[in-house]
């Protein structure tokens, strides 16, 4: 029984090997993401054409895939073709080797200059990479990097797959693959050799040679010849003789106040350090034999000169320090500071003037003073430095953050009304150095939502940019934002209108600071027509002269014809009781009566019409009163108050506050309508006895529908009447004429009230922070800077900048547009304007080496600037006639006199004149005589070379076979890839 029992026990061992193993899974996934991509069979495209690799699109498809619980991202790169390259694709060919194998003998796209460096290595257009998903993971050990080679044979064979499968091994800075393609009846063996040190019998071509020769291990005993492809690459570091054409600013200049206003409006350009750091000099032997050349341990043919292909590239130096860029970056730096004026200058100065003042006697006896009189005479420059003396009082000399000279040429550039004796207008001068149209520059401070270039607010940011950068910082930013809060306050006590801004109403597509001192202008134009009309027209005025009246309420203000002026927001203030301590009203009671008023309000057309008319500008052509025949005259009005953008919103926010209700309606349309009910009593009295049907003709003649009519004579005659909107019950219009005064607009309340609207912006500057002032200021430097760039880069006329340039003024215009753009989005605005430096300096510096300004002969310096534009645009160029040509005499000339630096002791004596460059240059025995000392050892060494053999055995078909070498100082790498017949072995 025992016996018996023995074998049941062991039926519980019994493993069962029909599971899928780890392995096998992995496997099924490489083969599941080959079939999800459509890499089956065999798809041929045409030749690859030269320079494709470089010029054509590459793009990459990834997917993740694992090996229990390691993770690999799979990955297929290929070059974009054309559809008709790919009509093949479904179709199978059986006798034809794959495509990756035909491209390993392709000799167009040798070295290309950007690719990836399997393409570089292999000239392939597709393949598929499997790698660790992490970049710190490796297949590190030999036995895992064979079980991945056997996953990717037996899922190629599966598969029917002919991309080449390839797995990266060890660390990833390695760049170690291994890999392998199968077609029918063939594969192709990827493999990699990779070493810190060079043996020396690899570092020339007959060493090279012989490694391929017994990788192949060709039976055949007159081996078919190897086509050879070299390139040695030479790199220039030293460019001692050539100093880097960027003059730094004279600060002592700054500092000294030498800079004039020309100065202080310009900004900085150009890069502190030469932003070429290396030329590169790629000389390629494209297609040789073995026995043509020889190149080993004891002599080389290969020599750089007699090279048939020349190819350079330029690297650039990375973030190359530029002025303007690090201008800008420095004012935007403000703008994250949380410190107020008072904080970083310490205590303020209004502060300081009202503990002066603060005993009460004194107040008391400042109320009873008489008021002074202002001094029209006295010199403009005299009051321009009055806050630095208000300052000074408190603060020494010493501890301001500037000193006198350089606030006192910044205050005359900002002011040049200071410096004459007589005051300027306000209207803005125009600037005769600005390369662009008017129309031009409309769009840029249009777009950007900045300041004209020519303005007082961009003045500004530019000195303040340049105070924030050569003089004191943060402070004197400061410093400076203060004297010109005090200077505004001096010109509006004073009546000096602000120079650098254009008369009228604010631009609302400027920047908020410059719309708030265009208003500030607007104030001071107000006063001083008022005060001037108060002294000079008094009795004039009151004997009701209209005329002088007319001239000092402003221009003519006729109405346009489809305009609705009832309709424009008006401050909602002017409805608030409060404004009657600013009445301006030049009349008595017992004028008021005269005139009958009151009689005009409560009795008929025949009192109203016994008044005398008061405020007329001019006739209405030939328009007449509808009841008596008068002529109608066009009243002088009011001009409607002017706003700014932050008015106009807080104004909004009130009337959408008032709800839908009735109530709250009909309070919206009387604060609308504030302009409306001035305009009708100044019509009124420039018309007695009109009716509202006269005031619609003038004002709004949409409204007044005229008909021909056949009247009892049965003449045609015209019939008007007014429209159906203003016959609505309890029409605005209405109600409004019925309780207008014929009162003229000499004698009406301010609509604007310029004395208070003064006083809300001078504190509005007084209470803003330095980082409040460069967010205002930030898109006038913005603007200022693509100025710059745009008027730099027309000396340089590359097509490629003026490209950018129009991609950062639309960048540009969709973020400054809204009101608090993201730091993030101004940084990018200003890294791409940096960058654009960049590339002009580039491009100077370039030019600078390659002198094309000392070409005499035109088509030369054509070639020249054409072949340093291709340097930058480019990643490699090719030099037309090789060391033979004109370029390629300049750059033998630049290696010569670095090697000379180099090798030379005595400095001073080691560059030659360029007579004896020429003669030793001149005859080709010297050249090569002395070309082992033009130029230093190659920095990299590549060969590629190529064969087709039947493998293994003497009777298998012969397929291509392929070998690159590089060999630099601390890298050494072969990649070969072998191919080999597997039916005929």
């Amino acid at each position: 029984m025992a016996a018996d029992s023995e074998p049941e026990s062991e039926v519980f061992e019994i493993t069962d090997f029909t599971t899928a193993s780890e392995w096998e899974r992995f496997i099924s996934k490489v083969e599941e993401v080959l079939n999800d991509w459509k890499l089956i069979g065999n798809s041929l495209g045409k030749p690859l054409e030269k320079g494709i690799f470089t010029s054509g699109t590459w793009e990459e498809k990834s997917d993740e895939i694992s090996f229990a619980d390691f993770k690999f991202s799979v990955t297929h790169h290929y070059l974009v073709q054309d559809s008709a390259d790919k009509e093949g694709k479904d179709e199978v060919l059986e006798d034809v080797i794959p495509q990756s194998m035909q491209d390993l003998l392709c000799m167009n796209n040798d070295f290309p200059p950007r690719a990836h460096c399997l393409v570089r290595w292999y000239g392939l257009r597709e393949f598929v990479v499997i790698a660790p998903a992490a970049n710190h993971d490796a297949v590190l050990s030999e036995s895992k990097c064979n079980l991945l080679l056997s996953s990717v044979s037996i899922a190629l064979g599966n598969t029917g797959c002919q991309v080449p499968l390839f797995v990266q091994i060890h660390h990833k800075w390695r760049r170690m693959y291994v890999g392998e393609c199968q077609g029918h009846g063939v594969r192709t063996d990827f493999e990699m050799v990779h070493l810190r040190k060079v043996p020396n019998q690899y570092t020339h071509l007959s060493g090279l040679l012989d490694i391929f020769k017994s990788k192949i291990g060709c039976p055949l005993t007159p081996l078919p010849p190897v086509s050879i492809a070299i390139r040695f690459t030479y790199v220039l570091q030293d460019w001692q003789q050539y100093f880097w054409p960027q003059q730094p600013p004279d600060i002592d200049a700054l500092v000294g106040g030498e800079v004039g206003g020309l100065e202080f409006g310009k900004l900085p350009f150009g890069a502190c350090e030469d932003p070429i750091s290396e030329l590169h000099l790629a000389t390629t032997w494209p297609h040789l034999t073995e026995g043509i050349i020889v190149d080993n341990d004891v002599y080389s043919d290969l020599d750089p000169i007699q090279a048939p292909h020349w190819s350079v590239r330029v690297r650039k130096a990375d973030n190359p320090q530029c002025l303007l860029g690090d201008f800008v970056t420095e004012f935007f730096k403000i703008c994250r500071r949380k410190e107020s004026t008072d904080e970083i200058l310490g205590r303020s100065t209004f502060e300081e003037e009202g503990r002066e003042i603060a005993d009460i006697t004194h107040a008391l006896s400042k109320l009873t003073e008489p008021a002074p009189v202002p001094i029209h005479k006295l010199s403009v420059s005299n009051m321009v430095h009055t806050a630095k003396k208000k300052i000074r009082k408190h603060r020494g000399v010493e501890e301001s953050p500037l000193n006198n000279d350089v606030l006192n040429t910044i205050l005359l550039f900002l002011f040049p009304d200071a410096a004459s004796e007589k005051p300027l207008d306000g209207s803005s001068s125009t600037d005769s150095n600005n390369p662009l149209s008017e129309s031009e520059e409309y769009n840029l401070y249009n777009q950007f939502k900045s300041a004209p270039s020519d303005s007082l607010t961009y003045k500004l940011a530019l000195c303040l940019c340049m105070i924030n950068f050569y003089h004191g910082g943060l402070k004197g930013v400061a410093h400076l934002w203060q004297e010109f809060v005090l200077e505004m306050r001096f010109r509006w006590e004073n009546n000096f209108l602000i120079p650098g801004l254009t008369s009228g109403p604010p631009d609302l597509r400027c920047c908020l600071l410059h719309q708030k001192l265009q208003m500030l202008n607007c104030c001071i134009e107000r006063k001083k027509a008022r005060d001037e009309g108060r002294k000079t027209n008094t009795s004039e005025i009151y004997s009701g002269d209209t005329g002088k009246a007319g001239d000092q309420l402003g221009p003519d203000n006729l109405k346009d014809m489809d305009k609705e002026k009832g309709e424009v927001g008006k401050s909602w203030d002017s409805w608030s009781d409060s404004e009657e301590e600013f009445f301006e009203c030049l009349s008595d009671t017992e004028e008021l009566k005269g005139n009958g008023q009151e009689s005009g309000k409560k009795g008929g057309p025949k009192e109203v019409a016994s008044l005398k008319p008061e405020g007329r500008l001019h006739q209405h052509g030939k328009l007449t009163l509808l009841h008596n025949g008068e002529p109608l005259y066009i009243p002088v009005t009011q001009e409607p108050a002017p706003m700014t953008e932050d008015l106009l919103e807080e104004q909004s926010e009130v009337l959408a506050k008032l709800g839908t209700s009735a109530e709250g309606a009909h309070l919206r349309a009387r604060m609308q309508s504030a302009c409306l009910l001035s305009d009708m009593e100044s019509f009124k009295a420039a018309n007695p006895g009109c009716f509202l049907e006269d005031f619609v003709r003038w004002y709004s003649p949409r409204d007044y529908i005229e008909e021909e009519v056949v009247d009892e004579k049965g003449n045609m005659v015209l019939k008007g009447e007014l429209s159906a909107r203003m016959k609505i019950p309890s029409n605005m219009w209405v109600e409004a004429w019925e309780t207008a005064k014929p009162i003229p607009a000499r004698r009406q309340r301010r609509l604007f009230d310029d004395t208070r609207e003064a006083e809300k912006v001078l504190h509005y500057l007084a209470v803003q922070k330095p980082a409040d002032l460069a967010r205002h200021l930030l898109p006038c430097v913005i603007h200022a800077a693509v100025l710059k760039v745009k008027e730099e880069e027309n000396l340089e006329n590359s097509s490629s900048v003026k490209k950018i340039i129009k991609q950062i003024i639309t960048h540009s215009s969709k973020v400054l547009h809204f009101p608090n753009p993201e730091d993030k989005k101004l940084e990018e605005i200003i890294h791409q304007i940096t960058n654009v430096e960049a590339i002009i300096a580039r491009a100077r510096s370039l030019k600078a080496k390659f002198g094309t300004e000392k070409c005499e002969q035109e088509e030369e310096k054509e070639d020249l600037e054409r072949f340093v534009s291709c340097l930058l645009e480019q990643p490699e160029v090719l030099v037309v006639g090789a060391g033979r040509g004109h370029a390629g005499k300049i750059i033998h000339k630049l290696f010569v006199n670095a090697q000379r630096l180099t090798e030379s002791s005595d400095e001073a004596a080691a560059v030659a004149p360029p007579e004896e460059e020429l003669k030793r240059m001149g005859s080709p025995e010297e050249r090569r005589h002395n070309s082992v000392s033009d130029f230093p050892s190659p920095a990299g060494r590549e060969l590629i070379l190529r064969t087709t053999v039947p493998r293994p055995a003497p009777y298998s078909r012969a397929l291509p076979q392929r070998m690159y070498s590089v060999l630099t100082k601390e890298d050494f790498r072969l990649a070969g890839a072998f191919s080999s017949d597997t039916t005929f072995f």
